[in-house]
């Protein structure tokens, strides 16, 4: 028997969901749901296409009591620019948890990730930042610098944001923009050991392949977000930041072991505090986060089908 199957282009999407508490709730219960054990996410299946300068992800993963699973494929092809075309895209298909059927087709060019990423990233503040933050930092200063800082106002509202970025002119477009959606003060710095020194919330959002935040700028009182290493030989922090923190917090270890933080400190030979918790478990109390504002915390986010699965189940229970 034939069934309907909803189609949702990107304008639609952006209109329907907004960057908001309840996205964060909704991200943060898919990683509640991955601490459950009940979870079935296989490992990302990536694809390096070097010659054309690309690559591409798929995630997926099943989560029990949800009626739909997302089966989502994201690419990069990052010479696109000088075509006039935006480097990422991709799109999700969704489909009945208990029939298979296809649900719907989520055309959202990789809206629907910015989106669930940044959240992602508000789930990590909300457990592991100090409760006060009146400075907050993102090194980086794309789409996803944006988000992140506008997702962390959501549950630690600072009111100031400090930007770095190795093009200043990007730098400063990016504070601009912040400073605009925030309402607070944004500033450029030239030093990102500055800005750490002076933020009790960094944020890391880029692609770097060598550190851009060392184990030395590190100090009491401060949390960092790193999600920007996702795939093999990225890496934003120096693997003896990981030891420097009093409590280094994983979205999903087989995932940072291979892809994210932890894989340069295990592969330098220096990691020897065994097996890290997720940000689950910190959530549901099964392991504790913070336990003094003088601590130092991490959370090494490399994004979960989970995640994805959770926001496409998400739009499809909202009214178009």
């Amino acid at each position: 028997m034939a069934h309907d199957i909803r189609i949702l282009t990107e304008a639609e999407l952006r209109a329907m969901v907004p960057l908001d508490t309840g996205l964060v709730d909704v991200v943060e219960a898919a990683f509640v749901a991955l601490a459950g054990g009940q979870v079935i996410m296989p490992p990302i299946l990536s694809m390096d296409l070097a010659a054309v300068h690309g690559e591409v992800d798929v995630k997926t993963a099943y989560i029990p009591g949800l009626d739909s699973f997302a089966l989502k494929v994201s690419t990069g092809f990052f010479d696109n620019a000088a075509k006039g075309l935006p480097s990422l895209g991709g799109l999700m298909t969704v489909f009945s948890a208990t029939t298979g059927q296809v649900q719907a087709v989520l055309l959202d060019n990789g809206f629907l990730t910015d989106m669930r990423t940044a959240a992602a990233g508000a789930v990590a503040a909300r457990h592991l930042a100090p409760a006060e933050v009146t400075t907050a930092g993102v090194i980086g200063t794309g789409l996803q610098a944006r988000l992140q800082m506008r997702a962390a106002h959501l549950v630690r509202p600072f009111d100031r944001v400090l930007v770095w970025g190795r093009d200043t002119e990007k730098a400063a477009a990016c504070a601009a923009d912040l400073a605009e959606a925030l309402g607070i003060e944004a500033e450029v710095v030239r030093d990102p050991a500055v800005l750490v020194q002076r933020a009790q919330l960094v944020v890391t959002t880029t692609p770097a392949r060598a550190p851009v935040l060392q184990a030395e700028w590190l100090h009491p009182g401060l949390h960092v977000t790193a999600m920007g290493s996702d795939a093999p030989g990225k890496g934003e922090l120096a693997p003896e930041a990981l030891l420097r923190a009093d409590l280094y917090v994983a979205d999903r270890l087989s995932q940072v072991e291979r892809l994210g933080e932890l894989r340069a400190a295990i592969e330098a030979g220096i990691w020897t505090r065994g097996t890290p918790p997720e940000l689950g478990a910190v959530i549901t109390g099964a392991h504790p986060g913070r336990q003094s504002p003088d601590d130092i915390t991490i959370a090494d986010l490399t994004g979960t089908g989970a995640q994805d699965t959770a926001i496409a189940t998400h739009v499809l229970g909202l009214p178009c």
